[in-house]
């Protein structure tokens, strides 16, 4: 009983990592409309581009880094 249990424990934890995995954004700017946006998966490089190559954990850090980029100041 104690092994069973412990076997569907050990189960649950190997399956769980890629559902309670972080949620990641990217910035990225929209190819028709040229306005940066935080998007919550990898831009697809056709309508969204993604800029700067990288990915961040919450959308306070895209949020920061899109508002440093000098290509996505407001004009």
């Amino acid at each position: 009983m104690v092994r069973t249990i412990a076997i569907a424990i050990l189960a649950a934890f190997i399956i769980s990592p890629p559902v309670l995995a972080a949620e990641q954004y990217w910035v990225a700017r929209d190819a028709v409309s040229k306005q940066c946006e935080i998007v919550p998966k990898k831009p697809d490089g056709t309508l969204v581009v993604d800029l700067g190559k990288k990915k961040y954990a919450s959308e306070g850090e895209a949020r920061k880094a899109m508002e440093a980029r000098a290509d996505c100041k407001k004009k």
